[in-house]
This record gives structure tokens, sequence and C-alpha cells, in this order.
């Protein structure tokens, strides 16, 4: 609690009645007769404002906070007290890392007797985990403004930060409205074909060169096309690898968790299309494997196994996690494969495992730019400090890029975007490749 300027007014009021007791004793009697009155005043607004009691105050947000995202935060107050609208500032604790989207700490709101009211604030998380919202203050002043009082109310909770379910839920709803452009997704159509033959029939103009069936086509003695039964459900397998380099922040956000962002959307938008996917996760060794299934269910179960997946300090081992692959994954797939580009020497066996996988597989290599090192690069030299910076980012990029092209030239696909674009590309290569009837 704390006086208001207005108490410190009326008491700097009676100073100059104090001063003048030199005068005489009356000014004396006088002072004492204003301090009463002030006093009086005092523990009246005290009686009549709201009591501790009188307030309920609780907190609304999602079961499940999305990571890297804009979460809303409501808290619901009720003021139980016979008397005018009171103003009031509310102040919750949310856990410490959580950054604050909002301009102060304090929400303001007038409260209104007997009647509901809400304020709402925005909290970021920049990772994932088990977290703890603490007990919620609020402050109010009393009808005559003589006082400020204060009142922590019980409301510590437990909080789960899982990956962003804000671009699941924002994809789904723009789906149903035919609007998914607003996403930033490109139309794409499906043409018609698969990998199942289905008949042979007679060449069309604008039928693709190679669906010709050369061999019916001398048989007959005229141009025929072999048709495709359309695959309803494709192969979609997704090697997220954990190692130290995939822990290194982008902005307040590891590239770990943009990845992981990133296949969940994919997992959702690859159910509705019908297509299975699995998962495979590895650092220097497998440390989890999910069967590809189709469903939404399969969407879920990807959830809660990405929930809890931390980034390891130790260099991956990509020939024991394709191995490992390899055994369990016959089938042709689509396989993106999450990593991070270094200097390090697992960057050629990366190489030579991807070369590899291309042989039975769709491969697809999916790596985050980093926007300190491209700024590093372009910085202007003012000192040897900077020069020996500028150096270094630029070897860095130029490997990162060598090894890029080198995946390119043995017919490996490679999405290099920066880390918050990664899902919408993502996406969108996805919806493209399978236009294609690459996969």
């Amino acid at each position: 609690m704390q006086f208001t300027r207005r108490t410190w007014i009326l008491f700097l009021i009676g100073a100059p009645l104090i001063g003048a007791w030199a005068l005489g004793s009356l000014w004396l009697y006088l002072a004492l007769l204003w301090f009463l009155f002030v006093g009086a005043l005092l523990v009246a607004d005290w009686r009549l404002g709201p009591q501790p009691p009188d307030w309920t105050l609780t907190r609304h947000h999602e079961d499940r906070l999305s990571l890297a995202a804009e979460n809303p935060i409501t808290i619901s107050i009720l003021l139980r007290y016979w008397g005018r609208s009171v103003p009031i500032w509310v102040r919750d604790e949310a856990p410490p890392t959580f950054r604050y989207l909002a301009e102060s700490y304090l929400l303001s709101a007038v409260a209104v007797p007997h009647e509901e009211i809400s304020v709402h604030y925005r909290l970021y998380p920049p990772r994932r985990g088990n977290y703890h919202f603490g007990d919620l203050h609020v402050r109010w002043q009393t009808p005559l403004g003589l006082w400020r009082r204060q009142t922590r109310l019980p409301a510590a909770e437990p909080v789960k930060v899982y990956p962003n379910l804000v671009d699941v839920r924002k994809y789904d709803l723009l789906l149903r409205k035919n609007r998914l452009w607003e996403l930033g997704l490109r139309n794409t159509r499906l043409r018609g074909t698969g990998t199942e033959f289905e008949r042979l029939r007679d060449y069309l103009p604008d039928d693709e060169y190679r669906r010709i069936n050369w061999k019916a086509t001398a048989r007959r003695g005229t141009p025929m096309s072999i048709e495709y039964e359309t695959e309803r459900s494709q192969n979609i397998m997704v090697l997220l690898d954990i190692g130290r380099m995939m822990r290194s922040p982008v902005g307040d956000v590891a590239k770990l968790d943009y990845a992981i962002n990133a296949i969940l959307l994919l997992a959702y938008v690859s159910a509705q299309k019908g297509d299975k996917i699995g998962l495979l996760v590895f650092a220097d060794d497998v440390e989890r494997w999910v069967a590809p299934r189709s469903g939404k269910g399969q969407f879920h179960h990807m959830l809660e196994q990405l929930y809890a997946v931390e980034s390891l300090a130790v260099e991956p081992n990509y020939r024991n996690a394709f191995r490992y692959f390899a055994a369990r994954q016959h089938k042709r797939s689509l396989v993106l494969v999450f990593t991070d580009l270094t200097s390090s020497v697992s960057t050629a066996d990366l190489l030579a495992q991807m070369g590899r996988l291309r042989q039975g597989h769709l491969p697809l290599l999916v790596t985050m730019r980093d926007p300190t090192v491209q700024q590093m690069a372009h910085q202007p030299v003012e000192d040897s400090a900077s020069l020996y910076q500028r150096t270094v980012a630029e070897q860095l990029l130029n490997e990162r890029q060598l090894a890029l092209e080198q995946l390119t030239h043995r017919g490996v696909l490679t999405l290099d975007v920066s880390a918050d674009q990664l899902s919408l590309a993502l996406i969108n290569r996805y919806l493209a490749l399978k236009a294609e009837n690459r996969i």
C-alpha cells in the first residue's frame, strides 16, 4: 500500500500550520485538528474501499503455449464490492524467460463491482519445455483517492511450451476458407498421375513425352501413353539432426526449434493430403524413430515426440542415422534431412550419404541461413577485428555454398532459406514436388 499524491498534498497543507506554532499555541491546535481530520479521512477511505478478499482474479490461456509465437493471456477480474467503479492495475508473474509483448508489465483497467472484466497481454516463449506461472497482483485506488492498496492472489500453475501450433491453426482456418494465399502458400495442381500402372491409351497432345510407351507405340504404329493410378498415400520421412550446431540461435530461438515448427506444419499438411509421414531423430546416435503413418493421429504422435527433444553437444553421425533409416524404410519416399552445414568433417560424410540416398529415394536437404553470418560477411572493414570477422564469415558462406552446389550436382534437392521463412518455404516445396509427381 502507499499514499497517493492527493494524500501528500493534504499533509503539506498542514505543514504551514505547524510552522506558525511560534506565533501562538492556537496554530498548534489548528495543526492538530487538521491532521486529525486527515487521519479520519484516511481511515474512512481505507474502510470504504474494496478489501483484499473482495477480489477474484483468474488467468486463462491455451493448455499448450506455442514456441516463438504470440500467445494471448487473459486475466478475468471480478470485484465483489458495493460501491463505485475502481481504477486498478494488474501484474502477472509470467515465467522469467518469457518475453512480454506489451508496453508495460502493469495492465490498467476500471473494475465495475459485481461485473467481470478482462485484461489481456501476450507472451513470447523462446524455448520449449515445462514452466510455471506465479501469482497475480492487483493494485487499486480507494474511493477518495488517498490510498493505493495492493494484494497478491494465489495463481501459480504449470504450463507447457510446445512447438509452434499457431501456424497449424492458421493453416487449418484458411484451408476451410480456401484462402491459403494469405499464409503465403502457392496454389499447386496435382496432375493426376502416380507411379502405379493403370492402363494404356492413345497419346494426347498435352501428354508428357516421358509418359509415352515406346514398345506399345511400335506394336500398334500409333503413339500410346501410359496412364498411372493416382497415389493417395505417399511416403515422407523426416531425418532431424539434433547435434550441437542445431542449438545455435537465430535471434532468441534455436535452429532446432525452427526446424521442429516446420516439421509439425508439414506433418499436418501431409495428413490433409493423405500422405504417410515418419520421423527419425539423431545426433551421434539415433534418438527416436517414428514409423510412417497417415492421419491426424500421426501428427499428434509426432507432436508429443518432438515436444521433449533437446539438442546435444555432439557432432552428428550421418552414417549411423542413414544406415538405421535404410534398414527400416525400403519404399521410395521423400526424405527431408534437417541439419546445418558447417566446416566440420561431418559435412563430407553428409554429402556422401545424401548421394547414396538418392538411389532409392527423393532426398531434400533442408538448412537455415544464419543472418548474423550474412551480416558479418557484408560489414564494412573498420579495424583488424572487423576484418577478421568478415574474412571468417565469407569463408563459412563460401564453404556452405560449395556444399550445396555439390549436392545439386549429385541430383540432391536443397532448400536453404532464412529461419523465419522455413515453414512456408518447406510446405510450398512439398506441394510443388507432389504436384510434379516426383515423390
